[in-house]
Order: structure tokens, then C-alpha cells, then sequence
């Protein structure tokens, strides 16, 4: 059984238009994932979903982590059993600052699993995991006192967001778009950065609409995603495919006006 399981996940937003129809994916630890797919076709709601974000109802299936359906969890729960979400747009905390805000969802993971008794990370440990993973991202170490997000560039906020996957080591991650409005330099950091960490302890589910970042992130799988269903699934070699033909061929054809 894979770490990450949808099964015939359906997805709403508040008003109850359906938005994910339908989606069966596993995704386990030392695999790549790659979600493609155009504007619209819902991939930004079904990493939302995952998370357990109160904007999106998980209508109809399942979702399993570690072979436990976690539709009843918030998304704190969800966090401390190791599910990861980066955001397309992380929000900036002002008055929190970024080594702040490490240290308390750390320790949050840590006592979640330590049967609800605080195991605080030591000071110490902490720094020294803390700078090592900011000079191997290419994190200047002035950040670590600035508040969490505010006045970041778009390369900053990304980087930041692959500090904390660094740093709290979840089972899996899923990241939303997070090659958008990076530069080359910025993307090839990011991008070393996710492939440096999934492996034998941790897996991702990269979402994304171009296949730029997986030039330097190889997927071991790749999944189209339109009209809120995947409708095709390979390898590598798709991601080229749709990077050379575009999503055209796997858009549904209307019928009477309306889309199949």
C-alpha cells in the first residue's frame, strides 16, 4: 500500500460546484509524481483538498495516508502525520519570523509524535540543522531573522518553502505550482532541492503547467490532468510530449454546447 492514497476522490467548492471528479492516484515514499495540466483543470483545488484546506469538501472517496483515511483530520493533523503542502502563493506572517515559525512547527511535529508530550528539538540541534540546510538551498542566512514571507521576492518565498520541507522532513510533499514566477537560477535551487530530498523516507506529488521544472526534477511518473480528472498517465516521456503538442489532444470535445 502506498503512503499517499485517493481513491475516486470528488471535490467541491462551498457553493458545491464539483471541481475534482473522480481521482484515483498513489503515491509512495522515493517516487516522484508529476500532475500536469492547464489553467482551470482543478489542480490547485485538489492539492488544497489533500491538505484539508475548509474552502474545499471532499464530497465522495477516500483519502489515505499510511493506509488511515484522513477526511476527518484538519489540516494540522494531516501536517503532523507528514502530509507537506507547498503553496503556489505562500502567505507572508508578518511579526513571525522564518527561524519562529521552523522551530514551532517542528516542535509541533515532535510532540504530535511523542503522544501529545512536548520533546522540544534543542536550541542547539536546531541552529545547526537550520543553517546547514540554508546554505545548501542557497538561503542567506539573514532570512532566518526576517519575518516569514514579508516583502520576499518570488524566489525568496519558494526557497523558503523548500527550507521547511527541509526542515520537517514530511512523508510526503505536495507542491502546488511551485515553479511559478521563478527564474532559472531560482527554479534550479528549488528544483535540486526536492530531488535532493525524496527518497527512501519521503515522496512528492509536484503539481504543475509546464514542464519546465521537471527538466531538472526527473518524474518517475507522469498524470494530465483536465476538466478535474487524469486522463492520461505514463512516464517521463509525456511531459515532453505535452511540452511539444500543448493539452489540446486531451481537452474533452463539447457536445450540444456542453463539455463531455
Amino acid at each position: 500500500m502506498a503512503l499517499l492514497e485517493l481513491r475516486d476522490l470528488h471535490v467541491s467548492l462551498e457553493d458545491g460546484t464539483e471541481i475534482v471528479k473522480g481521482v484515483d492516484l498513489a503515491v509512495d515514499a522515493n517516487e516522484i509524481h508529476a500532475i500536469m495540466g492547464p489553467n482551470g483543470s482543478g489542480k490547485s483545488t485538489l492539492a488544497n483538498a489533500l491538505m484539508g484546506h475548509p474552502a474545499y469538501e471532499i464530497t465522495g472517496g477516500d483519502l489515505l495516508f499510511d493506509g488511515e483515511s484522513m477526511l476527518e483530520l484538519g489540516a494540522d493533523e494531516r501536517a503532523q502525520r507528514g502530509l507537506f503542502l507547498a503553496f503556489q502563493y505562500p502567505h507572508a506572517i508578518p511579526g513571525v519570523t522564518v527561524t519562529s515559525f521552523l522551530r514551532s512547527a517542528l516542535n509541533s511535529i515532535r510532540k504530535a509524535r511523542n503522544g501529545g508530550v512536548e520533546n522540544p528539538i534543542p536550541i542547539p540541534e536546531f541552529r545547526k540543522e537550520l543553517l546547514a540546510q540554508m546554505e545548501h538551498l542557497n538561503v542567506s542566512r539573514e532570512m532566518a531573522s526576517r519575518y516569514l514571507n514579508e516583502g520576499f521576492s518570488g524566489g525568496e518565498k519558494k526557497r523558503v518553502e523548500i527550507l521547511q520541507l527541509a526542515m520537517l522532513k514530511p512523508k510526503i510533499a505536495v507542491l502546488d505550482e511551485t515553479d511559478s514566477g521563478l527564474d532559472i537560477d531560482a527554479l534550479k535551487v528549488v528544483a535540486a532541492g526536492v530531488a535532493g530530498l525524496v527518497g527512501p523516507e519521503m515522496g512528492a506529488l509536484l503539481i504543475t503547467h509546464y514542464q519546465r521544472i521537471l527538466n531538472y526534477v526527473k518524474p518517475d511518473f507522469v498524470h494530465v490532468f483536465v476538466n478535474g480528472r487524469i486522463v492520461e498517465e505514463g512516464g517521463p516521456e509525456l511531459a515532453h510530449r505535452l511540452e511539444a503538442e500543448g493539452y489540446e489532444a486531451f481537452m474533452p470535445e463539447p457536445i450540444g454546447g456542453e463539455v463531455k
